[in-house]
Formats: C-alpha cells, sequence, structure tokens
C-alpha cells in the first residue's frame, strides 16, 4: 500500500476509492473495503481508501476531544493490512469542510486523485453539513464522468448496526470481547512506561505504570484487566489496574498500571503495547492491604489459567 498525503505533488492512476474516517479499521470497514477491492478488479482500477489525519470534528469544534480507537500510525498499519492499493490521508481543514459534496468530488477526488469511480458507504455522508445523500452524490458523479455506487450493508445475526460508536459503547462498559469481535483483533493502546509509586513491588505484584502515547485514545473504564504485554518482540500475559487504587489511599489520580507476569526487567521510559482481552473485575476497595494481596493472587492466577487470544494482525 503506498501513502499519499495532502502534500504530495503525485498523479495517480485511474481508480476507485472510498472516503471515510475508518477509526479502528472494524468489521463493517473491512467489508466495506472488500467490496472496494472486488470492484476494483471488475472495473480495471487501483483501489483507494480515502481517510484524515485528524478527526473531522476535532476542527470544527475546539471542545471536541476524541476517543479513538486507533491513530492514525495505527490506521495506516490496519488498513495497509486489508491489501488495497493507496491509501489518501487528507489533511481535514474548516475549508474543506466548506465545501459542497460536488466540489468534493470534483476539486479532490476528480481533480487531485483521478478518481472514476467511487464508493460510498452505506450510510456515510460528506460534504459542508452532510446535507446530501446518496442520490445526490450519483447525480453529481454523472455530471463529473464518474461512477458513484452504494456499498451493500453489512450486519451479523448478533448485531444489526456496526460502527466505531457501537465499539467505544462496548469498550466503555468493559465489554471487551464485544469490542474485540466488532474489531476483528485485540483492542490495545501503547503507552510509556514512567516512575509510580513503587508499592506494588512492596506487596510482590510490581507493575509498570504507563502514560498513553496519543492521549486522544479510548482507554477502557475503571477495572482490572486481563492483557497481553508486547515488548521489544515479546508477548507477556498480564494483568492491569485502571482506577485510583483507593486501598492503597494514593488520591484521585488515575493510574494506568500493569504487572507482568514472569517479566523481570527494566523497561522505565520505554514504549510497551497492552491488548485487552478481559475485564475480570471492578476495582474496589479492599479491607486492607492483605485482603488487597489475597485478590490480586486470584486475579494474577486467572490471567495465567486463561487462554488469552493474540488474535492481532
Amino acid at each position: 500500500m503506498d501513502i499519499i498525503y495532502s502534500s504530495d505533488k503525485i498523479s495517480l492512476p485511474p481508480c476507485i476509492a472510498t472516503v471515510g474516517f475508518f477509526d479502528g479499521v472494524h468489521a463493517g470497514h473491512r467489508f466495506l473495503i472488500n467490496e472496494l477491492k472486488e470492484r476494483a478488479s471488475a472495473e480495471k482500477l487501483k483501489s483507494v481508501v480515502v481517510t484524515f489525519a485528524t478527526h473531522p470534528h476535532k476542527v470544527l469544534n475546539d471542545d471536541f476531544t476524541p476517543e479513538l480507537l486507533s491513530t492514525l500510525a495505527e490506521k495506516l498499519q490496519l488498513l495497509e493490512s486489508t491489501g488495497i492499493d493507496y491509501c489518501i490521508v487528507l489533511n481535514f481543514t474548516k475549508e474543506m469542510a466548506a465545501l459542497s459534496a460536488f466540489d468534493f468530488l470534483k476539486l479532490v477526488l476528480s481533480g487531485q486523485y483521478n478518481v472514476r469511480s467511487l464508493l460510498v458507504g452505506h450510510d456515510h455522508r460528506f460534504g459542508h453539513n452532510r446535507q446530501d445523500g446518496f442520490p445526490e452524490y450519483k447525480a453529481y458523479g454523472e455530471k463529473l464522468g464518474m461512477k458513484v455506487t452504494q456499498a451493500k450493508r453489512f450486519s451479523t445475526s448478533e448485531i444489526q448496526h456496526i460502527s466505531s460508536s457501537q465499539i467505544r459503547l462496548a469498550l466503555h462498559r468493559g465489554e471487551i470481547g464485544a469490542a474485540n469481535d466488532i474489531l476483528t483483533y485485540n483492542y490495545s493502546f501503547t503507552g510509556k512506561v514512567t516512575n509510580g509509586f513503587k508499592i506494588g513491588r512492596k506487596i510482590g505484584f510490581p507493575t509498570a505504570n504507563l502514560v498513553p502515547e496519543n492521549s486522544e485514545k479510548l482507554i477502557p473504564p475503571f477495572g482490572v484487566y486481563a492483557v497481553l504485554v508486547y515488548w521489544q518482540n515479546e508477548v507477556y500475559k498480564g494483568m492491569m489496574n485502571i482506577g485510583t487504587r483507593p486501598t492503597l489511599n494514593n488520591g484521585y489520580h488515575t493510574s494506568l498500571e500493569v504487572h507482568i507476569i514472569d517479566f523481570d526487567e527494566d523497561i522505565y521510559n520505554q514504549l510497551i503495547r497492552i491488548e485487552f482481552i478481559q475485564k475480570i473485575r471492578d476495582e474496589k476497595k479492599f479491607n486492607g492491604v492483605d485482603e488487597l494481596i489475597e485478590q490480586l493472587g486470584k486475579d494474577k492466577q486467572f490471567v495465567i489459567d486463561t487462554n488469552l487470544n493474540t488474535k492481532n494482525e
């Protein structure tokens, strides 16, 4: 997959494109991209995904804070795994947001990137205020000599509506398995290991305290999780606590800390990736440190005994 940014001055061969933010590159996105590739083969065109470097809502609303399922780097890696020919990463601006759907088709897709055919997501809208729909897009395409078709709707017997919003909702509920099923891979984030209170080491459960590499990445709610930890091309089982550690009276600061099982390396200031597999329990305040240690032992044994699925690509 070749990646093209807004600043790149490049001429593309005739292509078929689909447009969207593609946060998470989940099962619905992959269904759409598979249809894009099939149409590209049938129409003898190159396949192109057009996406954006920044969440459009953030550009239009200064107070909006995205809860990203994937950073730009993660999204590009996921898109590359789909086997498309090109990914165009547009710099979404207020000027671009002001373009009508017709002008976006004419000036950007057709004029800059030689898009001859456009596959529109089943419920996707674009253009100023998203005021047009598929019938208008198709009519605009006819004026421009661009074939515009609408993608098939994707759903499963369990989930009738698949979207990034549904995945965020599942993560906020601690329903990690449901989120991973829709994503088709294990949800993860990358964090830098920093100094903590070092109390975990004193009670037999040393932890790596993490600061997310990207502050806009969604972090699941307070609780204890079974996770996989990736460090230097190795993978380890771990149990992660997200919360305020109420038993230890460390105040109201939210900490993200992971106890890596069978691991004894100095990883301060290094990056590790955490894959969420399952929520074990809610965070709670115990009646003293001894009760906390007993529960941590049970949590650790649960993780050891559980088959943690490494299904990420």
